[in-house]
Formats: C-alpha cells, structure tokens, sequence
C-alpha cells in the first residue's frame, strides 16, 4: 500500500484513488476509531490552523447548556432568560479581552459568516463607492464574495503581497481610491504564518475615508488583539482555533460604522443576526478565549521554542532534498516549506501528505477548506511560487499539545518518505 502511494499517477487517476484511498481508510479503521482513544496520544497532530481539540475546561462549562440549561435566548420564561443572562455575560467577557464594547460583537456561525457579512452589509451600504480592496493571499472566505460582487457592480482589486506574504503600507496606497468602500487584510495568514500590520493599514484608509477590516480567526487567542490597538472597523474570530467549539465565531462591528446586517429573519443580536443563539458555543467560546488570553504569554514563548527545535531538526536530520520556508512567518506556530531536489524538481505535496497520514502523523498541504484539491495554493501563488513549488508544499503548525519529541518523530518520517518519494521523481 506505501508502495503504491508513491506512484505518480496522472490527474484524473489521482483523484479517484484519493477519494478511493480515503473511503477505504475510513472502512478500515472503522473500529480502531471507536476502540482505540484517538487522542493526541495516538496521533501526532501539526495541523493546528486548520481546527483544535476541545479543551477539557470549555467541554465542562459549555455541558450544563447543552442538558439541563437548555432555554432558548430568546424566549420570555425563566429557561430563556437565564440563557439570555449568560450569553450576555460571555459577550461582555469577550468584549472586555478583545477591548470592544459589548454592543460591538455579534455572534455568528464562524469566521466565514463574519467574513461574509462584513463584506456584504459595507456593499449594501456603499452608495457611490463600488470598489472592495484585499489582497490575493486571503482566505477564500473573503475573496469568494468579493470576487461575487461583480455581479452587483462592484470592482475587487488586488493589492500585491511582497516576498514577506504581507501587503505593505506603500502597495495598499497605491491601490485605494476615493471609490474604495472596504479594505479587508487578514491580520495573520492562516497558510504561512505572516503578520500585517493592521495599525498602519487601518489608519491610511480611515485618513482617506474609508471602512477596513481584518479576519482574525489565525490570531484571536494565539497573540495579543486589541480592538483599540489595531483601530478596525470590523473584526472577525472564531472559536474551534483556540480549542473552542466548532459553529461559533463572532464579528466585531465598530458602533456608527456603515453596515448593514446581512443575515435577517428573527430579532436575535440586537436585529444584527437572525437565527436561533447558540448558547453552548457562546459559553464555549468565551472559555476559550479567557483560557489562551490567560496563557498567551507562556505559549508564545513554547511557540518559538518549538519552531527553533524544528528548524535545527530540518537542517540535522533531512538529506532526502532541499527546503525553504514559503513567506516569512510572523508567528511561531504556523509554517509552511516547500521540498524539491537538488535539480529544483518538487513532489506531490498531496502524495506527501498521504504517506504521512500512513505514518499516524497530520500536517496539511494549505488551508483547510481546500484540502483535498489537487490545483495549488492561491497563497503560495500570490507569493510567487510556481505551481509545481506550490504543490511540493506543506503547512506545519503547532498547538499547545505539541513537543519536541513529536517534532523530532516527524521531521525522521519527512527523511523516510521524502527520500522514497523523490527516487520516484
């Protein structure tokens, strides 16, 4: 079965089997999944970007909301208000962690909503000015709709990343124009790791007028947030990044900013969102955010200690081929390497991924929400990587399980399957 994974095989081919290969893992280990704890004691995990495991401490606090305290937020009897109390309590929580006013977060269903309905509440609103500014490097959650509102009339337009993977205050001059309603910039990349710098970008465009907004969900509760320090009009976060539940996030809407809400049909968040509230996601989210706030400190310093034992591992025990890390990374706990031979040819960087999965160890070859597709990056692109050094890559990032012992064990398995695979090249 190694064997045959390591087989070149023509696209088409190389779907089927993929999806061939998955199903037939999922048979497989059907009972080794429900017998066997597969916790990260069983599995070495480096895909921290994409999702993080619930922590023990919101599983508890959010488990009275999902039995016994099960009133609706909004509903008039004792069961609903004392839901409406708590909600309110964890949105005054958040509020205060993150600098914002409680009137300023607005619950949704996770960072692609709030994406979304930033983007699309700043265009019903935008009168004359139909230009929407971002950059090539962001999540498909804020280019998708943006790239949609041409259909409304509106004009995206790219400002470039530099060979750092951020777009500078110079690039994003250049691209404004008295017709832009919304600049978007992600704060930390959730591919590579870099940083904007969100001050700096949010006041050239409020000195020209004009409403900015930054999705967080890579650096909510992994490194300091402050509403007031990075001055946005719109925020947006999520929980299931920082060991929360998945199904929540939230969106920061500065008071008096030009929006308009995006997702009607019932009076919840203050007419803002319709929809029934989550209530154990908001419990939930607000632990978590309180439990990595609490941390922040200690696990920046384990990050950089991780990354350095990572590095020094790479340079000692991989021979198989040359490395380079893609972009320059901000943070400790997200990096992203691409892998060719010495002639400069990559590999399969979904092959790669594959046998790794093999070797009981988890590492992603991008962002999540395009696992699994065989065209490359848009943010190794965006950088200047070829499709080839964009396919021959892949995402390591780090979370508050990981050691140096795990690093160790996976940087041996990358000399294994590297050097099997680049023999095959």
């Amino acid at each position: 079965m190694r064997d045959l994974l390591l087989i070149d095989f023509p696209n088409l081919f190389y779907i089927n089997y993929y999806n061939l290969y998955r199903l037939r893992r999922v048979a497989q280990n059907h009972k080794r999944f429900n017998a066997v704890d597969m916790s990260l004691n069983s599995t070495l995990y480096f895909d921290y970007a994409a999702t993080t495991p619930l922590d023990k401490e919101v599983l508890d606090a959010m488990l009275p909301f999902l039995t016994s305290e099960y009133g609706n937020a909004n509903s008039a009897h004792h069961l609903g208000q004392r839901a409406k109390v708590i909600v309110e309590d964890a949105r005054e929580q958040i509020a205060e962690i993150i600098g914002a006013k409680p009137s300023e977060i607005i619950f949704t269903s996770g960072g692609t909503e709030s994406d979304n309905a930033v983007i699309q509440g700043v265009m019903a609103l935008a009168g004359n000015k139909n230009e929407l500014v971002t950059s090539p490097g962001e999540h498909h959650a804020v280019l998708h709709p943006i790239e949609i509102s041409k259909m409304k009339g509106f004009k995206p337009v790219m400002a470039p990343l530099n060979e750092d993977g951020i777009v500078d205050l110079e690039t994003l001059e250049e691209h404004i124009t008295d017709k832009t309603c919304l600049v978007s910039l992600m704060h930390v990349n959730n591919e590579i790791g870099s940083v904007n710098d969100i001050k700096k970008l949010s006041d050239l465009c409020h000195e020209r007028g004009i409403l900015f907004h930054t999705d967080a969900v890579q650096s909510l509760g992994k490194i300091p947030v402050n509403i007031q320090e990075l001055g946005v009009d719109f925020l947006s976060g999520s929980a299931h990044k920082i060991y929360g539940p998945k199904g929540i996030g939230l969106m920061y809407v500065r008071n008096g900013s030009r929006w308009m809400p995006w997702l009607t049909g019932g009076s919840q968040e203050r007419r803002r969102r319709g929809g029934t509230t989550n209530v154990p996601g908001v419990i939930g989210f607000a632990k978590a955010l309180e439990i990595t706030t609490r941390t922040m400190e200690q696990q920046l310093k384990t990050y950089q200690g991780l990354n350095e034992h990572l590095l020094r591992e790479l340079k000692t025990h991989l021979y198989a081929c040359e490395w380079e890390i893609n972009g320059k990374p901000g943070v400790h706990h997200i990096t992203n390497f691409c892998f060719q031979n010495s002639e400069k040819r990559g590999i399969d960087g979904e092959m790669l991924l594959l046998n790794l999965d093999i070797e009981g160890i988890c590492v992603s070859n991008g962002s999540a929400c395009t696992s699994g597709a065989v065209e490359p990056s848009h943010v190794l692109l965006a950088l200047g990587r070829d499709a080839e050094q964009a396919n021959s890559s892949i995402r390591i990032s780090f979370g508050k399980h990981t050691t140096k012992e795990d690093i160790s064990r996976l940087v041996l398995s990358l000399e294994s399957v590297l050097a099997r695979m680049f023999t095959l090249v």
